[in-house]
């Protein structure tokens, strides 16, 4: 589990071939500190798993499937990638639950300027639009940001301070960038029930009413 408050960046250093998928070698820095083998870091806002260490440099052994799904497949010897490790009980939650498990790619499609500030643009894909409200927060690159506005087209906008512009990859991003999109953890939920109540509404009711939670409140 996650806030998307990103630590800072870390270095791809290597990108080794590991049967069907990917070994990449990241170089944390000082983040690398009280890492060890199978901890979780949320890597450009994909959970992954340590699977060796030395030094700063961690290892990860990428899936396929997470290389279709995310923007760690475009990733080159040198890119940039936030970083975030897990969240401990009894920390700060500044910023919004987050799994590292993206729910799709989008891209950024405009950046406005205001100053030391900006106002990004980004498409999103129909499976994650259902997830954004207004006002709401979202997940892009594992940065914890809130939507600015909902845009025709699917697209939705995050107003950026010079902090993150500074500290996180989205200061580097180029125009038709891919980037990974995390939805809301609640909305998910709220959409499957939706969706169950639509199609299947007596099974539905059926768990609502069974469970110890809904009669103890």
């Amino acid at each position: 589990m996650f806030t998307g408050l990103v630590e800072g960046m870390g270095t791809v250093v290597a990108l080794e071939p590991a049967q069907a998928g990917l070994r990449i070698v990241v170089d944390l820095g000082p983040f690398a500190e009280g890492i060890a083998r199978g901890d979780s870091i949320c890597t450009g806002g994909t959970c992954l798993s340590v699977t060796s260490k030395d030094g700063s440099l961690v290892s990860y052994d990428v899936s396929p499937e997470t290389l279709q799904k995310t923007s760690l497949g475009s990733l080159i010897c040198g890119s940039k990638v936030n970083i975030e490790r897990s969240l401990r009980v009894g920390d700060r939650l500044g910023g919004h639950f987050l799994t590292g498990h993206v729910d799709g790619l989008g891209s950024l499609v405009s950046v406005e300027k205001q100053g030391d500030f900006a106002v990004f643009t980004f498409a999103c894909p129909p499976n994650v639009w259902p997830l954004l409200v207004s006002k709401g927060s979202v997940g892009v690159e594992g940065v914890s940001l809130t939507v600015a506005s909902l845009e025709n087209g699917q697209r939705f906008t995050v107003a950026l301070i010079p902090e993150t512009l500074e500290r996180t990859t989205l200061g580097t991003l180029e125009l038709g960038m891919p980037v990974n999109l995390e939805g809301d953890m609640l909305g998910k939920y709220v959409l499957r029930f939706l969706q169950q109540a639509g199609t299947d509404p007596d099974a539905l009711r059926l768990a609502l009413t069974s469970s110890e939670f809904f009669e103890q409140n």
